[in-house]
């Protein structure tokens, strides 16, 4: 399997990596500080020269989402951080671009509204400021290769990331022709930033994390998915998914992901805190632990340099109750 799309040479750099944090900048600023950094100016910066890497989904949800971005994007722009798009980014971007027909390119419907009011809501009175971090969502890298780590939101794409590797700064006009339904350009934002999903058998159906009921499963797109069940491959877990083998068309579905690849850090699956977040696989690693619930956390990884990655170097604050 071709696993190296477009790589850099090994970076010495140590990151600190972060998952989800959907406009929860309390959570952010007792992670920082846990981590080492200080706040210095508009950035903040680690004494021993490490940087942040963020993984996506910085708006919608919490109730302070300008304040994430300001630190989000003060950081990057200092050089103490980089950051990649998250599929609320992307939406947002989509949100307000007309679609020439009287609508938007994401369409203007109950839940697409329902999901972007925080952000709406809190940029009201900064609509200059909002536009211009729009641009800036539009620039941003959808996936990253440094060579001795690998950072998406949702899914590592292996072949796709080969056959486009211009694609991986999508910028402004791509993202507009990834709204037109079934292009190819759709096709990959759809896997890249909001996970690969398979059918479930007629008549069997899961309930989500925001009680919502669906017939498709987001999968762990890193598993051959032949022998395996659907509850195997369900991401994250839910009791309600049946518990028999995926049929023969799905169980040629499965992306996989070499063992002996470079570690891949990503978020967007909002796992469920239980206090330990811990890796996937040896060297996978999901830092979305559902920041925007009451019992959820923020969560970065310490990485320098390892290929193997281990559990003591989660590092991690629960949403209400500051740092753990």
């Amino acid at each position: 399997m071709k696993s190296n799309p477009t790589p850099q040479p090994i970076l010495t750099q140590p990151y600190d990596l972060i998952g989800d944090i959907h406009g929860h900048a309390a959570p952010l600023e007792a992670l920082l500080l846990k981590l080492g950094y200080a706040e210095a100016g508009s950035t903040w910066r680690h004494p021993e020269g490490r940087q942040i890497i963020f993984l996506g989904d910085y708006v919608d949800r919490g109730p302070a989402i300008r304040r994430v971005l300001q630190i989000v994007r003060g950081m990057v722009d200092a050089g103490d951080a980089l950051a990649i798009m998250g599929n609320h980014e992307y939406n947002a971007i989509l949100y307000h671009l007309p679609d020439g027909h009287g609508d938007y390119l994401r369409p203007r419907w109950e839940k697409n509204i329902k999901q972007h009011s925080a952000t709406l809501t809190q940029f009201a009175d900064h609509p200059d400021e909002w536009t211009d971090y729009l641009a800036w969502f539009a620039n941003l890298p959808i996936w990253m290769d440094l060579g001795g780590l690998r950072t998406v939101h949702a899914t590592w794409d292996i072949e796709g990331m080969l056959a486009h590797p211009e694609w991986r700064v999508p910028g402004l006009e791509w993202i507009v022709q990834s709204a037109v339904r079934e292009s190819e350009e759709c096709l990959f934002a759809e896997k890249v930033l909001k996970g690969v999903e398979i059918p479930l058998p007629e008549g069997y159906f899961f309930t989500d994390k925001e009680e919502i009921v669906r017939d498709k499963i987001r999968v762990r797109w890193w598993l051959p998915f032949e022998g395996r069940t659907y509850h195997d491959l369900c991401l994250p877990e839910s009791d309600t998914v049946p518990r028999f083998p995926v049929t023969e068309t799905e169980a040629t579905a499965g992306l996989g992901y070499p063992e002996d690849g470079p570690p891949v850090f990503f978020g967007h699956y909002w796992f469920p805190y239980d206090g330990n977040p811990r890796p996937l696989a040896p060297n996978l690693a999901c830092l979305d632990y559902s920041v925007a619930k009451e019992n959820g956390a923020l969560a970065a990884y310490r990485w320098d340099g390892e290929q193997i990655l281990d559990p003591a170097k989660f590092v991690h604050v629960k949403t209400r109750l500051g740092i753990r």
